[in-house]
């Protein structure tokens, strides 16, 4: 049973990477087709770089760095304020705006973390 669910994982991240090239083709296609680049296609396509760097993590050492989704998170609430900041409430640029901060703060104790636990790592002799 683990090696079917091993298989169904690796074949779902598969898809994933397909699906993410796919929307990268697009997102270029649109690009060149109105001649124009803005600052939110920028972020989307950082995004979608994002999605492929957490696969390649995932591939080269089996698990995901937790700090990868919270900045893909963070991009997509900044791409997100900057497609709608014309219509936005106030209030909720300032919440949107308040969880970039919230996640800014936990990838950085993240990243901390892992750097601890690597240390630990490092002082019982283990690679």
């Amino acid at each position: 049973m683990p090696k079917l669910l091993d298989l169904i994982e690796k074949l779902l991240l598969i898809l994933i990477m397909l699906a993410t090239l796919v929307a990268v083709g697009a997102e270029i296609m649109h690009m060149v087709r109105y001649q124009k680049v803005e600052l939110s296609d920028l972020l989307l396509l950082f995004i979608y770089a994002e999605v492929m760097g957490m696969l390649a993590a995932y591939y080269n050492s089996n698990r995901i760095p937790v700090t990868l989704p919270l900045i893909i998170a963070m991009t997509a609430l900044s791409r997100m304020i900057i497609l709608q900041s014309k219509e936005l409430d106030k209030i909720v640029l300032i919440y949107e705006s308040g969880s970039i901060l919230l996640l800014s703060i936990a990838a950085l104790i993240m990243s901390m973390k892992d750097r601890v636990s690597l240390e630990k790592l490092k002082q019982r002799g283990m690679p």
